[in-house]
């Protein structure tokens, strides 16, 4: 089972072409989501950005809701370090990536290190005590900065978007498009979006889901849906500060 942390952030993106410049952006940011199963709040999740020198900072929480707690504890911190970027890729290449996540009874503690001179990354699992060397591509974005790269880059209706991207255990290879343009109403008012599907794979593995980006500058994620084998999980974007 997919951890509640990726379905709730609904797999983070990152595009390949058409960048624009990242005052899209407002850094520093931060975005507070619920996450339900079927209609039942599950938990919620942080997603903070904050720019630290010469380094983009994201780290992302998440907490299942009270009543869950005693059944299935999530108690999830997800941290992303990038490089800052250029012009012509304002976000940035990822350097860095924790996660340490508490999911019932299982546990991952895991560090990446990012090498795009040598289009490799170092992955160590602390608690198991194992480090592997995977080969990525010269555009590859861990699971947390993707979405801001794709923020900051052009997107349009009908457009394919070529994804890959990182999570500690395999190299995803991912195709995203927008459908539709699309009105939604939230406990925040009216959103304006753009709606895009999700295709993701990694050898015989695949995985969908549909997210809702606001249909201007920032781009942020407002809601996003994945269904499993029982049910279907929802985010929905419920407070922080990102508007300028």
């Amino acid at each position: 089972m997919k951890t509640l942390a990726l379905l709730i952030l609904g797999v983070p993106l990152f595009v390949t072409l058409f960048v624009r410049p990242a005052s899209a952006l407002s850094v520093p940011e931060r975005l507070v989501y619920d996450v339900s199963w079927t209609g039942i709040k599950a938990g919620t999740a942080v997603q903070e950005v904050t720019a630290q020198g010469k380094e983009l900072r994201i780290v992302y929480t998440v907490r299942s809701a009270g009543w869950l707690a005693p059944i299935f504890s999530v108690d999830d911190r997800t941290e992303s370090v990038l490089s800052r970027g250029s012009e012509t890729n304002p976000i940035g290449i990822p350097r860095f990536y924790r996660e340490k996540l508490n999911e019932g009874k299982t546990h991952t503690h895991k560090e990446a290190q990012f090498d795009q001179t040598r289009l490799k990354v170092v992955t160590k699992d602390l608690l198991k005590k194992t480090e592997k060397t995977d080969s990525i591509s010269a555009r590859t974005f861990d699971t947390l900065s993707g979405i801001y790269f794709l923020r900051s880059s052009d997107i349009d209706l009908g457009k394919p978007i070529f994804i890959d991207i990182y999570d500690c255990k395999r190299l995803w290879k991912a195709e995203a498009r927008v459908v539709r343009r699309e009105e939604i109403s939230t406990s925040l008012g009216k959103f304006k979006t753009l709606v895009v599907k999700l295709l993701l794979k990694s050898g015989g593995r695949t995985s969908d889901m549909t997210v809702w980006l606001t249909d201007d500058s920032q781009r942020l994620l407002v809601r996003m849906t994945s269904k499993l084998k029982v049910g279907e999980i929802t985010t929905r974007l419920v407070g922080g500060s990102y508007w300028p």
